[in-house]
């Protein structure tokens, strides 16, 4: 008979394998009763593989802590062809967690994709990628709805295609709290926003990171390298409601709309492509608040005017409640190309009845406007606030459209 261990050489080899490090499972689900199974044993390096096939009204909810090696994934078996219908919605909070490649059509649901499981148990540290959420019905619904709720903090959206929104609401937020000091820094990377159609009414936008009760709050978020076409939901395309958000390198074709830096302080706005695409009312930024920098962006053939200029120094109103128009400060708007535009530089739109306060210490310099259409600058309000050098004025050469970003934009499966 072979010799038993002792005490001290049973507790050392339970100490062993207590060591050895769980394996990663992959997890084929079959629909959202197994996925609720799955849920409740997941581990961090797990995946849950969702079957190809419709998935109609499936409610799918999960908190899982991956880390930075061992992510816990949810895909697609096969890209594009697992299908989200109905009142479809997928809810994950916890840490390191990656979506990829599902398809959420013609949603009904009030949020259709959010980074948190609930309100107590956001996400961090995760990505939503190679993605869709479309529709092309005409939805009607009184309540506002998102089809993706960002919160928390160092999130990634990346590679997906978003369109179609017919109701009111937002179609990506942002959302930010008074009380949490770790949130925002998140990434919206490399999507394409397809057409949304006129709401008729406010609550339209495309992106809007924050809002007026939370604007005072950093963000800090980067929106890089997204095509927005046709995106008309209403005047703000974007909507920046909080301070120090990068926008660059992204291209807004045919968008009857602009990005607006509507509430918060310190934002960037910078390499950004504007073309008007011989739509109307297309337009460019529009800056209200502190510390914002425009810079080396071009605008091309845009055809708003007003709020939707290809550039919109807005006048603040005094003592302003959040939700209000706060006073231009301290904005530098350098070294853009404006290119044919029918209004190009306004200073002094007021949005509201009570605004009078015109720009204090902004800087406009180093442009090249070229236009045959109107007038290089109008002037608005008191301009001694506004130092105004170094730009150039002249007649609109043929416009030549600089070709497309190298880099795929939306979910690889849609390109195909």
């Amino acid at each position: 008979r072979a010799p038993s261990l002792n005490a001290p050489m049973r507790l050392t080899l339970f100490a062993l394998v207590l060591a050895i490090p769980a394996l990663a499972k992959d997890i084929p689900i079959a629909d959202a009763a197994a996925f609720a199974a799955a849920a409740q044993t997941i581990s961090a390096g797990d995946t849950l593989i969702l079957n190809d096939g419709t998935w109609a009204d499936a409610q799918l909810k999960l908190h899982a802590e991956g880390t930075a090696e061992k992510p816990v994934t949810i895909k697609a078996q096969t890209p594009g062809k697992v299908i989200f219908t109905g009142t479809s919605r997928l809810s994950v909070g916890g840490s390191h967690i990656i979506v990829d490649g599902l398809w959420f059509q013609n949603p009904t649901a009030e949020q259709v994709i959010e980074l948190r499981k609930d309100s107590k148990q956001l996400a961090s540290d995760s990505r939503i990628t190679n993605c869709a959420v479309t529709n092309d019905t005409q939805l009607i619904s009184t309540a506002s709805s998102q089809f993706v709720s960002i919160y928390g903090a160092r999130n990634r959206v990346d590679h997906c295609y978003i369109a179609g929104k017919t109701t009111q609401g937002t179609t990506l937020v942002v959302w930010l709290s008074n009380e949490s000091k770790d949130q925002g820094k998140h990434q919206i990377d490399h999507n394409h926003f397809g057409p949304r159609q006129k709401l008729g009414k406010n609550g339209g936008e495309t992106i809007r990171l924050g809002d007026s009760k939370t604007s005072m709050q950093t963000a800090a978020c980067i929106v890089e390298h997204n095509l927005f076409e046709k995106c008309d939901g209403e005047a703000e395309c974007i909507s920046n409601k909080s301070c120090g958000n990068l926008y660059r390198h992204n291209t807004f074709k045919g968008v009857s709309g602009t990005l607006t830096l509507r509430h918060g302080n310190g934002c960037t706005v910078e390499h950004n492509t504007f073309i008007g695409d011989g739509a109307k009312g297309t337009g460019g930024v529009r800056i209200i608040g502190e510390d914002h920098t425009v810079t080396a962006n071009r605008f091309e053939n845009l055809t708003g005017d007003n709020e939707r200029s290809a550039m919109c120094i807005m006048l603040g109103i005094p003592d302003s409640v959040p939700n209000g128009y706060f006073q231009v400060k301290r904005a530098k708007v350098t070294a853009n190309t404006f290119i044919n535009c029918k209004h190009n530089i306004l200073i002094g739109m007021s949005g509201d009845k009570k605004a009078t306060l015109p720009p204090l210490e902004t800087e406009i310099s180093g442009n090249t406007i070229q236009t045959n259409k109107g007038e290089a600058f109008e002037i608005k309000c008191a301009a001694e606030g506004v130092t105004m050098k170094d730009n150039h004025t002249g007649t609109a050469e043929p416009a030549t459209t600089p070709p497309p970003a190298s880099e795929p934009t939306g979910p690889a499966w849609k390109q195909q």
